[in-house]
């Protein structure tokens, strides 16, 4: 089903706010799904309905639609994030002049907690870094992009589009590209610099062969490795480490963060690191740095 519109909104959002295809598609499927919800209510109470429906949309029908997602069984977290991609469409439609009046102004949003963030201890990192067979081209590839995942706290989008001239072995710093186009200078650690190092000089060429690339990273055709790509690496490796503990793709930027908190790192100087704009984000970690030091206490002391 067409929605130009809706079309609209979303070209929008890559112009203006320069979001990422991942993101923008996920405000498309739930914006769409709403759309043929608006469709489908139309048929059945024998109304015609156009795209120019989504500026009708009163507030009980905005209500009656949340009722139809819960009984769909999405949690709390996933209407938060609907409502959030619904917030947004709808101040596009008044900042257009297309509607006048929020009709989502009076719903709340769910409650929901915020969940810590999944991480690894210090023994199971060392055990995934060592997963790798650095005998291969690919394998010191790999451990070359786990242990600068690690030591910079990167975000696996940032890691895999890494080019050559975005790292200074010399001074031992990467120029990272973040969201938003922001910038930030992180040190790598003399250890993922070695490794580092061992690849570019070694590794590297042999991946490449006769090809020429900036890439810093290549995958086995020479281009950009997806963040899918090396996701799957990762699960591989845990596999070979023997790591059951849960992962996802920000794992180890999670154990860089709670590792530092750890070892008496300052807040502020973890939210450069991490390329964090709000400082609210990064006091996620302290929250892991405290559990983590009460399951310690519980675990060894004698009163715990």
């Amino acid at each position: 089903m067409n929605f130009p519109l809706l079309d609209r909104y979303l070209n929008s959002l890559w112009v203006e706010k320069g979001l990422s295809d991942h993101s923008i598609a996920a405000y498309e499927r739930d914006l769409r799904r709403f759309g043929e919800w608006l469709a489908e209510r139309g048929r059945k109470s024998d109304r015609d309905w156009s795209d120019s429906s989504f500026a009708a949309v009163s507030r009980a029908e905005l209500q009656d639609y949340l009722r139809h997602c819960y009984e769909r069984g999405l949690s709390s977290r996933s209407v938060s994030r609907l409502l959030s991609s619904l917030r947004g469409f709808y101040r596009w439609l008044i900042r257009e002049g297309i509607v006048h009046d929020d009709p989502l102004a009076l719903i709340e949003s769910p409650r929901i907690g915020r969940p810590l963030p999944k991480s690894l201890s210090e023994h199971d990192v060392e055990r995934l870094l060592l997963a790798p067979d650095t005998s291969t081209p690919l394998g010191l590839r790999d451990r070359a992009m786990l242990e600068l995942l690690y030591a910079c706290g990167l975000r696996v989008t940032e890691l895999v589009q890494l080019t050559v001239s975005r790292v200074n072995t010399r001074q031992g710093v990467v120029r990272v590209l973040g969201k938003g186009g922001k910038e930030r200078l992180v040190p790598m650690g003399e250890t993922a610099q070695q490794w580092l190092e061992d690849f570019v000089a070694e590794g590297r060429p042999q991946l490449l062969g006769a090809r020429v690339s900036e890439v810093l990273f290549p995958s086995q055709r020479g281009g950009v490795m997806t963040r899918q790509a090396f996701w799957y690496r990762i699960k591989q490796m845990a596999a070979v480490a023997g790591i059951s503990a849960p992962l996802s793709p920000h794992t180890l930027r999670h154990a860089f963060a709670t590792h530092l908190l750890n070892h008496g790192a300052d807040l502020r100087v973890v939210q450069l690191l991490l390329g964090h704009s709000d400082l609210s984000t990064t006091q996620i970690y302290t929250h892991v740095a405290r559990e983590r030091l009460r399951l310690m206490h519980a675990e060894h002391h004698p009163r715990g």
